[in-house]
């Protein structure tokens, strides 16, 4: 198989975390024998300092002619005071547009080795493996008409949610789907008792799980599923709403992991597969060496799964990654006192790639008896 990947490096700690998800790839290409063709290309603030631009056509154009796109992460304060659509975050925005991936996924699951990072009690937490199903194309983030207002009086500002049932129901079908692999349930999050648009979204999901009589639907209002998620992370399996609560429930989840840069996100669905952490740019450690790439690797591993069509390979780095998390490796975000052995971004890469190999290997024997 020939695998044609663009990464977008970006900015502050991405070209850090970016390196290391991109040596676990070429790892398992080596290991499974598939033809892996990769392309650099600029976003972000990177992209504004050198061609003015958050987008350059270049890189929206090598990105349309992928397989998939693996990103860092994107922005800055110094970028901070530009208007909106000249910000590194539009070219992100853009992007997503364009590649047409309408499902985000985003993962929050419980590593029992660093358990103790997260703010939550261990008997709480348990074995706690949430997916976040958040629909990316539409809602306040898209809507129109958006604008703001200058009044030196009283200036306003204003967005617009809207959502077809179309939209709804593609993104619906995804997390079902999903679900089939997992436990089987589905908890869609709303706020119909206030929210028109989350009336449609609640009747249309309904719809969509008549189709799955095998998956569990159950429907929760955003402010109850925000408490549930830090009293009782366990009942969940799959989590489906729209963007805006979809982007703010998933980072809170992040503490189930005790560190957003454990985090994985894809955006699918489109004419081309979007993969990135779910951390920032964080600015004020790039060039350190002391970022997490953990977020970024599971994030290679979730286009191994849903892109390269290569789950075994997805499971084997993600087994990987909790076998360097057993053997005591850390980075800052993710040392509880002064537990663990501290290393730096790149050697946290090299310890999953050694512990890939041990992986792939054991299962080799194991298959050959």
């Amino acid at each position: 198989m020939k695998l044609k990947i663009t990464t977008l490096p970006g900015d502050g700690i991405g070209p850090e975390v970016t390196r290391e998800a991109m040596r676990i790839l070429e790892k398992v290409c080596a290991l499974c024998g598939h033809d892996l063709n990769v392309e650099e290309h600029l976003i972000g603030g990177a992209a504004i300092k050198q061609t003015g631009h958050p987008l350059p056509g270049k890189t929206l154009d090598a990105c349309m002619e992928s397989d998939a796109v693996l990103l860092g992460a994107v922005g800055g304060p110094e970028f901070d005071a530009l208007p909106n659509a000249q910000r590194p975050e539009a070219g992100l925005l853009n992007l997503r547009t364009a590649l047409g991936g309408y499902a985000n996924l985003r993962t929050a699951k419980v590593y029992p080795a660093i358990r103790a990072c997260s703010p939550l009690r261990a008997e709480v937490l348990g074995e706690a493996d949430i997916l976040v199903v958040r629909e990316l194309l539409g809602g306040l983030y898209f809507g129109e008409p958006r604008a703001y207002i200058t009044d030196e009086a009283d200036p306003s500002a204003f967005n617009t949610m809207r959502y077809s049932k179309s939209e709804v129901e593609r993104v619906a079908h995804v997390a079902f789907r999903i679900a089939r692999e997992r436990r089987g349930k589905v908890t869609s999050v709303d706020k119909a008792n206030v929210l028109e648009t989350s009336r449609l979204w609640r009747r249309v999901v309904g719809e969509v799980a008549a189709q799955y009589p095998d998956v569990q639907l159950e429907h929760m209002y955003v402010d109850a599923c925000a408490m549930h998620l830090m009293m009782s992370p366990q009942r969940f399996d799959v989590l489906l709403t729209e963007n805006l609560f979809g982007d703010i429930l998933s980072d809170e989840a992040a503490a189930l992991s005790g560190s957003l840069g454990m985090l994985a996100s894809a955006a699918i669905g489109g004419a081309v597969d979007l993969y990135e952490p779910v951390h920032g740019s964080a600015p004020d450690i790039a060039g350190r060496g002391i970022a997490n790439p953990l977020g970024a690797i599971a994030s290679a591993a979730m286009l191994l799964r849903h892109t390269a069509n290569l789950p075994r390979w997805a499971d084997d780095v993600e087994e990987a990654i909790t076998r360097t998390l057993e053997n005591g490796y850390r980075t800052p975000d993710i040392q509880h006192g002064s537990a663990g052995k501290l290393c730096t971004t790149q050697q946290m890469g090299e310890h999953v790639e050694h512990a890939l190999a041990e992986v792939t290997e054991m299962k080799h024997c194991y298959h050959a008896i």
